[in-house]
């Protein structure tokens, strides 16, 4: 279920990993995304490589624009975040799409082959939901809760691992059961943000039933009221709920699209595709207008369709300059 709209012109600032969102004064402000207009003689192939997060978005991207340029052939691979920067780096995919940052390492040997570091490109707004069964009374957890139930390492300040539901106040039979844990496996970019902020960058507890994909995460939480996980917000399914977050104490946070604009939501991000960009020449013409393509009213709204925040048109405007790439 969708839980975000288009964000409207006004809201200039989003908060992720604490970090403000905001245009580059250099740029002049639009009060709107452009539409897209078609070019000529675009064809030749288009691959993909990355985030599983954003499986759906990358195809519904490449499903779209193949639709107005019959001649392009592409390819969508989406095994994980930490797949994309090697296939960028040896050239089997020109678009990279990553639910998290590049790390250090991998910019690097990006750079020892390429010359110049791999372009990031901040392509929408994602938060991070918190899933319990549907019938969880559960009204919020805190930080040092969730590490206390997810981690081994408890680095957000617990001091008992939490193993069971009774541990955290509901007064039912069942929540003296065991809590059946679901996460992301490693390779995900999912798993690594949600590594380091919700468990402080502490370790996962070994009885966390790790899943290829966010979808499969929620699915396995409706199954049994003494679940939890973690996933994109975007993978919500009737069966289960989102619940509140706080960094600290009993504030807890609702995730809904105000707050994670706002940036009161603790579980929020920037979500990127990496592209191969030597500053010494400009992109080959079927990479422009994919780019351009995503930053257009109509790729954007492919954004929104898919569960996540659509950004703001001064952030496509800077991000557009980054590669060259002019709004027509």
């Amino acid at each position: 279920m969708t839980i975000r709209k288009r964000i409207s012109s006004s809201w200039l600032r989003v908060c992720a990993f604490g970090v403000l969102l905001c245009a580059s004064s250099a740029f002049a402000q639009k009060s709107e995304l452009a539409d897209y207009a078609k070019s000529i003689g675009i064809a030749g192939s288009l691959t993909t490589v990355g985030s599983d997060t954003l499986a759906g978005l990358t195809t519904a991207w490449v499903e779209e624009f193949k639709s107005i340029y019959p001649n392009v052939n592409a390819q969508v691979q989406a095994s994980g975040s930490a797949t994309a920067p090697p296939a960028l780096t040896d050239g089997t995919a020109q678009f990279g799409p990553m639910s998290r940052p590049m790390r250090a390492r991998e910019i690097d040997a990006f750079e020892r082959e390429h010359g110049y570091k791999p372009t990031e490109l901040r392509i929408a707004i994602d938060a991070i939901g918190v899933f319990v069964h549907k019938d969880n009374p559960i009204k919020g957890l805190n930080f040092e809760q969730i590490d206390s139930i997810f981690s081994s390492t408890l680095n957000c300040g617990g001091s008992l691992r939490v193993n069971t539901w009774e541990q955290l106040g509901i007064p039912y039979e069942w929540a003296k059961r065991s809590i059946q844990l679901f996460g992301r496996n490693s390779v995900s970019g999912t798993y690594g943000y949600f590594k380091q902020v919700a468990l402080c960058g502490g370790d996962f507890k070994r009885g966390v039933n790790e899943q290829p994909g966010s979808a499969s995460v929620v699915q396995s939480v409706a199954s049994s009221i003494t679940t939890i996980g973690y996933s994109g917000m975007g993978y919500r399914v009737s069966g289960v709920k989102l619940i509140p977050i706080a960094k600290q104490g009993e504030h807890f946070i609702a995730p809904t699209k105000a707050n994670i604009v706002a940036g009161k939501y603790p579980l929020s991000r920037y979500l990127y595709v990496y592209v191969n960009k030597n500053p010494l020449e400009p992109l080959s013409p079927l990479a422009r207008e994919f780019v351009r393509f995503i930053y257009s009213k109509r790729g954007q709204a492919l954004v929104q369709r898919e569960g996540y925040l659509a950004i703001p048109p001064e952030v496509a405007q800077t991000e557009l300059a980054k590669v060259g790439v002019e709004v027509r």
